[in-house]
This record gives structure tokens, sequence and C-alpha cells, in this order.
């Protein structure tokens, strides 16, 4: 295998899988982190154990991947959580938590792999956010703070690396049919489902589609922006 290296965070299941497994499809050299070190379906993808809010934890996964695939030249930083609640009852440790795994772990990663992309004057990092990041959501102000966080995180990489050929830029998933979602009420996926005007949730292949496009040679003209994936939501 030729193809570049790719890194994705959280890429165990979900969209970080389908990503991983649309990018080792075309060829790539992946690697995707998990807490537990372990994932399935990751067939030709290597599976490194890691926790993003730990810098140690980080760098040593990192490492491992440089040595049995090479220098990450793409990075989808995708690892996140939620502890959903409102705010009079949301405790500084549910709020806190949420920022480090999300944003913090997001800044941990770029700052370690940018590095070897800055040597290479070549790379492309794509955050993934959400559509809670840009307008917010009731019992979310964690998750959302965190996931706004990220786009002005990875504008600022934009502006900062920019000159050394690499590109940063969020990709932001509405309502997506994934395990964290399906863990939603029926009547709260309705209610969701009623603001979307393609009136159905998205597929994480959809969303592995984008941040494709946006790692690939042909959007080497494309950075500091953010990409809706989310069914018209975010139109307003």
């Amino acid at each position: 295998m030729t193809g570049r290296v790719v890194l994705i965070t959280g890429g165990n299941r979900g969209i970080g899988l389908a990503t991983a497994q649309r990018f080792a499809a075309a060829g790539y050299r992946v690697a995707v982190t998990a807490r537990s070190g372990s994932a399935e379906d990751a067939d030709g993808i290597l599976v490194v154990k890691c926790d993003v809010t730990d810098t140690d934890s980080v760098n040593a996964a990192v490492d491992e991947v440089e040595e049995k695939l090479g220098n990450v030249e793409i990075l989808v930083s995708n690892a996140g959580i939620t502890k959903d609640g409102l705010t009079l009852k949301m405790s500084d440790e549910s709020f806190e938590s949420v920022i480090d795994a999300n944003l913090t772990g997001g800044f941990r990663v770029a700052r370690r792999v940018v590095k070897s992309m800055m040597r290479g004057r070549w790379g492309r990092m794509v955050f993934v956010s959400s559509v809670a990041g840009i307008g917010g959501n009731p019992g979310q102000a964690n998750y959302s703070a965190s996931k706004a966080g990220l786009i002005g995180l990875s504008r600022s990489l934009a502006k900062e690396f920019a000159s050394r050929n690499i590109t940063c830029n969020v990709v932001a998933p509405g309502p997506i049919e994934t395990d964290m979602l399906m863990e939603l009420t029926d009547d709260q996926r309705s209610a969701m489902l009623s603001v979307v005007p393609l009136n159905r949730l998205g597929h994480a292949d959809e969303i592995a589609a984008a941040i494709e496009f946006l790692a690939s040679e042909s959007a080497g003209y494309i950075t500091g922006t953010v990409l809706p994936v989310d069914g018209g939501l975010s139109m307003g």
C-alpha cells in the first residue's frame, strides 16, 4: 500500500470507523485510536490504544503509528463524548470532561502530528464538529461549547500552518444514524427529524465522504471552512 498515512481518533465505531473503512478501501494507510485499544470490522486498519485526554497517551499512540505506518499526513479528529444535562444541574466535572475530550483532545493530537506535516510541507486536518457547535442545543451546553471550540481551533491552525501547505477544515454533522443517536428516545428522534428539511437521519458514510474529499488533493485550496452535512438543518 502506497497511500498517505491517515490517523482517525475515535475510530472504533460510528463516523470514525466508517471514515477509516472508506480511506482503507481507497488505498490509504489507516490507523484509528480507541480507548479500549480494539475495534470491530477493522480489517486492514491499525488500531492503537489512546486516551486523548492524556498527553502521554497521545504521544505514545502517534509514536506507534509512525513506527508501523509512517508519519501522519492526514488527521481526522473525531474522538468525543457526551454528558448531557440542563445547565442548572450540570456539574463542573460534566462540563470540563466533555471540553477536555472533545476540544482539548483535538488540540493535543493536532499539536503532535503537525510537526511531521510541517517537515513534509503537506498535511490535512479535518475536525469533526456538529451542528450543535453552530446553533447550540438545549441540554448540551458542554457538548455545544466543545464543538464550537473546534471551529475556532481549526481556523487558528489553518492560519498558522497555511504557509506549509497544511489545510485545516471542519465537518459539522447533523443527526446521524449512530449508536450515540440511537440512545435517544423515539420522541427525541422524531422531534429532531421534524426540523431536518430532508426529513431523514444521515448515514455515517455520508460524513466519511465529506471528510475524504477535504483530505484529498482536490481540496488543496480549501482551508478554514466549516462544511455542514446535516440535511439542511443548519439553514435555520
